[in-house]
């Protein structure tokens, strides 16, 4: 089974009337994704090791070669839902490189220069998210948000977007998407 075929049988599955295979453009999405519970995602996952016949449509960037672990393999994790889903703004302390496969995903990126201006929260499980809705923020309780600059881009098929560790970055989906991520150190 290819990668194509099975987010067909993802996407030609879903009963949701919201889910949609085309990308909107960017006045038609702004409030206008799923409701919350009914979206079915699925986050930060190894699939290609519990469906390994999907691996061989997957080739590893060179760029995650230039680990300084020796002979490290990255994590390649796999990101897939429709329309709407969201990944609040987080840090991860690995390299990304994110790379989109079908579908297309809003991506904002912040360095980690600006971590006092971004909230995270105390609590050690989630200290590194933030506690700001990114595209709804609440600027009576996270003043100093809107002083924070971030990069902004559209990633479709076939872009990679490189993320360096403890970056923080927001990611949502504005069609039926599959992405891959690989992290290394």
């Amino acid at each position: 089974m290819t990668i194509n075929s099975f987010i067909e049988s993802i996407a030609s599955s879903s009963s949701s009337p919201s889910v949609s295979a085309s990308t909107p453009s960017i006045s038609e999405q702004s409030d206008t994704t799923p409701d919350q519970s009914s979206v079915h995602y699925l986050a930060q996952h190894q699939l290609f090791e519990q469906l390994p016949d999907l691996r061989a449509d997957i080739c590893i960037p060179d760029y995650c070669c230039l680990s300084d672990v020796e002979d490290s393999e990255p994590i390649v994790n796999a990101w897939i839902g429709p329309r709407g889903t969201v990944s609040p703004l987080h840090h991860d302390p690995y390299h990304n490189v994110f790379a989109q496969v079908v579908g297309s995903k809003l991506i904002r990126v912040y360095s980690s220069a600006y971590n006092d201006f971004l909230y995270p929260h105390d609590s050690s499980m989630l200290n590194n998210t933030s506690q700001v809705d990114c595209e709804h923020p609440d600027l009576d309780r996270f003043p100093r948000f809107s002083e924070a600059p971030f990069w902004e881009c559209i990633v479709k098929p076939g872009d990679l977007l490189y993320i360096p560790p403890k970056f923080w970055h927001y990611v949502r989906s504005m069609a039926v998407s599959f992405s891959v991520s690989f992290w290394w150190t």
